[in-house]
């Protein structure tokens, strides 16, 4: 039996859910302690450690591995969770009915060099909906109840080891509603869904822009670094807003996408 099983995480799943679909489809490790070394957000997929047994107490040597992610970013909206399962707001440009495309040269090379500004070290304040935790309880608890104000939030300090951009493209409002609705449907739990996908569709059908910019990069960090909160970051670098769309983890150290064990769907067992 391995130390170490590398799961592709599906989207939409919590890492425990992962792992309980795991065990459903791999019987012998049914009375198996199992746990995840460094965690994924619903909205995430791809690559999650998950370490059995006695390699459980080797926990904190795992969360601290580099890791490399390919990123969706979206332009022209803000939301309080910094991806798109989080109440959404119009950016200024896109309230004003203005029309960010792929197509425009000043655009792309003001993605390019702020891009670049990004690698190096990177001081960033928490996420509000994270589970870092804040006097004992996580940072999603206070913002839900509206406390965010009564806290300091914590900052930290990673490193950004290399970005590249893999493309910049563009994609229609009604395409854009459908995939935002669909991927947030996948989430089970309480994370506010009906409250989202009802705001999603009013911002949305309200803006008559008909077309919005989506920008793919490739990230390669160290440990805790929040990809949602580079999204964030270079929507106000670029002046349009911006969320983190989708995200797959690729790699984990050596742990590479390629040889994850991918679960099957459960209508598929």
């Amino acid at each position: 039996m391995k130390k170490v099983l590398n799961i592709y995480k599906p989207l939409g799943k919590s890492p425990l859910e992962a792992i309980n679909l795991f065990r459903e489809q791999n019987p012998k490790y049914k009375d198996v302690k199992l746990g995840y070394a460094g965690r994924l957000d619903p909205m995430a997929e791809g690559v999650l450690l998950v370490l059995v047994g006695e390699e459980l107490k080797e926990q904190k040597k795992y969360w601290g591995l580099d890791k490399e992610y390919e990123a969706e970013i979206l332009l022209g909206f803000e939301t309080d969770t910094y991806d798109i399962l989080g109440i959404p707001r119009m950016s200024q440009i896109t309230n004003n009915k203005q029309q960010i495309t792929n197509k425009s040269q000043n655009l792309n090379a003001k993605i390019k060099n702020a891009l670049k500004d990004f690698e190096g070290e990177f001081t960033f304040t928490y996420p509000p909906y994270s589970s870092r935790t804040v006097e004992g309880k996580p940072l999603f608890w206070w913002a839900r109840r509206n406390k965010l104000s009564e806290i300091k939030l914590p900052q930290k300090t990673t490193e950004i080891k290399k970005v590249d951009l893999l493309e910049i493209k563009g994609i229609a409002k009604q395409e854009l509603e459908n995939l935002i609705i669909e991927r947030i449907n996948l989430v089970k739990g309480d994370f506010r869904q009906k409250l989202i996908k009802t705001t999603w569709k009013s911002n949305l059908r309200k803006t008559k822009c008909q077309e919005f910019v989506i920008i793919k990069i490739r990230v390669l960090v160290s440990s805790g670094t929040y990809i949602r909160t580079i999204a964030q970051k270079l929507g106000t670098a670029l002046g349009t807003g911006a969320v983190l769309l989708h995200l797959k983890r690729t790699k984990v150290e050596k742990f590479s996408v390629k040889n994850s064990i991918k679960l099957k769907k459960q209508n598929e067992i």
